[in-house]
């Protein structure tokens, strides 16, 4: 599934291509043509990213929302637009381009309110300047939970997906299971802003990097990673491989329900005490 960084990308994409202008739209497939038929001929007014969710603004309040999941895909290029192929789910051109959306999990077009209230589902997302850490903080401390798991639940932290989580939490040092109770303030801020900005390297390159320069390819005179997700990365699908850091071989397990890396020597499992104030 993509993650938070790719979906900004994506709004400035559709940015670019189409604001200021009226759009048409419709939907060969047909799952989306009441969809498509209510935001056919309006102006594009803006784009958004909001974690996961990508949002278009049109004019007369009209939204439309995406949620790519695990199969969903835009493309786009000049006009003219090619013929449809397969099942596409929405198509919508401009003056200069097109653009296409296959196999998203949500395709819909919402009214102010509806947008609003998804918003209110969602945690801080790094990427926006308006979001707010110390709100994602005050979930986290007060769960028992996994820090590995709360920072992939999205009502916590938008658009963090799998390879984030696993990388920022070996940059920092942190076994995955230390629960979300035992992290203080000082260590909530430093993972939020190095998360912010790895993912603000992943906008402005379209790839997840998450080493160091001292551990770059060239830094260690080492092989560049092979991967279709693309990127260097010190944990993130490198079992048995060597840490880049202190030559352990990463192990992978599994924690709600997603895999999980990590360096045994630099994320050690340590005992966690903690105490939650009583109230009375």
């Amino acid at each position: 599934m993509p993650e938070g960084h790719t979906i900004h990308r994506l709004a400035a994409r559709h940015r670019e291509l189409f604001a200021g202008q009226p759009v048409r739209a419709s939907s060969p497939q047909g799952r989306f043509a009441s969809g498509a038929a209510s935001i056919d001929g309006r102006v594009l007014r803006d784009t958004e990213a909001f974690g996961k969710h990508l949002f278009h603004h049109y004019e007369g309040d009209r939204i439309l929302h995406v949620h790519l999941g695990l199969y969903g895909k835009f493309a786009d290029g000049q006009l003219p637009a090619p013929a449809p192929v397969g099942q596409l789910r929405m198509v919508l051109t401009g003056s200069d381009h097109w653009l296409e959306l296959r196999g998203p999990t949500a395709c819909e077009v919402l009214d102010p309110a509806a947008a609003d209230l998804l918003r209110a589902r969602l945690g801080a997302d790094p990427l926006r300047d308006d979001a707010e850490p110390a709100t994602a903080y005050a979930r986290i401390r007060s769960s028992t939970k996994p820090l590995f798991a709360l920072l992939l639940d999205q009502s916590v932290v938008a658009g963090c997906g799998l390879i984030y989580a696993n990388e920022v939490l070996f940059r920092a040092g942190l076994a995955p299971e230390t629960p979300g109770i035992a992290i203080d303030p000082a260590r909530w801020t430093a993972i939020w802003d190095d998360l912010r900005a790895l993912m603000k390297e992943g906008v402005l390159h379209g790839r997840i990097d998450t080493v160091h320069t001292r551990h770059t390819p060239e830094a260690m005179r080492r092989a560049p990673r092979v991967d279709r997700h693309g990127g260097e990365v010190y944990v993130y699908r490198r079992p048995g491989q060597p840490c880049l850091v202190c030559g352990t071989s990463i192990t992978m397990g599994a924690m709600a329900g997603r895999n999980l890396y990590r360096c045994p020597s630099c994320q050690p499992s340590q005992p966690v005490t903690w105490s939650r104030k009583r109230s009375g």
